[in-house]
């Protein structure tokens, strides 16, 4: 299962916007309203859960430098990546861009769907927060 977000203009450098994605503990300032928990674990793995669903655990799988942050499940039993990919557009101009990337059966891939698209859609909406 893929989803994608539509690309938000940030006005910021993509080092800068790269940089603040790469301290983990700004993911909470990204996090939808309806946040319950947010915990860091260790520099590179935090876990959130909102309200109505479980529990995420996330680490950071790769850092390439002002241009794409890949993080994934620490829960192998649900394997998934989140992917912030960053085009800079001028000097204090970015595009980001979120990519879900999933294997899920059928079943979970429909449940899941429209919970994940909001999450998403709510995370690329906050990255002027950064």
């Amino acid at each position: 299962m893929n989803i994608e977000t539509p690309k938000t203009t940030v006005e910021k450098s993509a080092e800068s916007i790269f940089n603040s994605l790469s301290n983990i503990e700004n993911f909470e300032k990204l996090m939808p309203s309806n946040l319950q928990k947010f915990e860091i674990i260790n520099p590179d793995t935090f876990k959130f859960s909102l309200k109505g669903m479980p529990e995420i655990e996330l680490k950071v799988k790769e850092r390439i430098p002002n241009s794409k942050l890949i993080l994934e499940s620490a829960n192998e039993k649900m394997s998934f990546s989140l992917i912030a990919n960053l085009t800079e557009i001028s000097e204090n101009e970015t595009d980001v861009q979120l990519d879900f990337e999933g294997k899920f059966n059928a079943m979970m891939a429909m449940m899941i769907k429209g919970p994940i698209t909001k999450f998403m859609e709510s995370i690329s909406s906050n990255m002027n927060k950064l």
